[in-house]
């Protein structure tokens, strides 16, 4: 009974200590209300020959609506083909689990901007996204296995590791537990 009761006790504990931390970049309530928008999370990475391709989460709650940042930052020393959101945007999540989740853009026309770091041609292209309110479970529950994102002129699917080491900064992220782990920080 008492190896029983250790064993329960650990579980449990394992349990607590095993959920994820919410880390706001910005957290304010003032008189407007309330804003909360987490740290960005590499998503997805490719890097071949001299080009680079990352895109970001990040999840906002503005006192109204949670909503998702997506950041795609791309790197090359050749000419990068413009990319944009615009108003039919959309993200589609596919869950491990079969199920389809859309997040809708929000309203929004975005190109990004085009800077030159280190002799390379970067763009950085952020745009937004709606969760629909009947989706948080599944979100919550099930990891992701492929996004799409649809673009203003096109369609990109981004197979979702489980594991992923970050070439940039070294860390070793849980892309497919996203929304498992950090949902509950913007509800």
């Amino acid at each position: 009974m008492k190896k029983l009761f250790i064993l329960l006790f650990l579980v449990q504990y394992s349990f607590i200590f095993a959920q994820k931390d919410c880390e706001f970049t910005t957290n304010v309530t003032d008189s407007l209300g309330t804003y909360k928008s987490t740290k960005e999370y590499i998503m997805h990475e490719r890097f071949f020959g001299g080009s680079e391709k990352s895109l970001f989460f990040s999840l906002i709650n503005n006192g109204e609506f949670p909503s998702l940042k997506v950041q795609l930052i791309q790197k090359n020393s050749d000419f990068i083909p413009v990319t944009c959101f615009d108003e039919s945007s959309k993200v589609f999540v596919q869950l491990e689990n079969g199920k389809i989740i859309t997040l809708l853009g929000a309203n929004q026309s975005d190109c990004g901007d085009s800077v030159v770091v280190e002799n390379k041609n970067c763009r950085i292209l952020t745009g937004y996204f709606l969760f629909m309110k009947d989706t948080f479970e599944e979100l919550k529950n099930s990891p992701i296995s492929i996004l799409r994102i649809k673009y203003g002129t096109e369609t990109t699917d981004y197979i979702i590791k489980e594991e992923l080491i970050s070439e940039i900064d070294k860390i070793n992220y849980q892309p497919s537990h996203y929304f498992i782990d950090y949902l509950k920080c913007v509800e």
